[in-house]
């Protein structure tokens, strides 16, 4: 079974495409979609660090853990 990245060019010679294997592109796929899922949760971290220090700074009063849990347990 043939594992090689193939290129198809132009007639000037330069790469304008590439063919890889299925098991290859799956598993290219697998692996961006995990890093996509951990560049999500670490925005959302840090919107949530930057929500923080603005309400120290305002004097905001925001939601405790406890509350956030029981009402995610609805």
């Amino acid at each position: 079974m043939a594992s090689a990245l193939k290129y198809m060019i132009d007639d000037s010679g330069h790469k304008q495409s590439v063919l890889v294997p299925l098991n290859k592109w799956k598993e290219l796929n697998e692996n961006y979609t995990k890093l996509l899922n951990k560049v999500r949760v670490m925005t959302e971290i840090k919107k949530g660090l930057n929500e923080i220090k603005e309400a120290q700074k305002t004097g905001k009063k925001l939601q405790t853990l406890k509350s956030f849990l029981d009402e995610s347990n609805c």
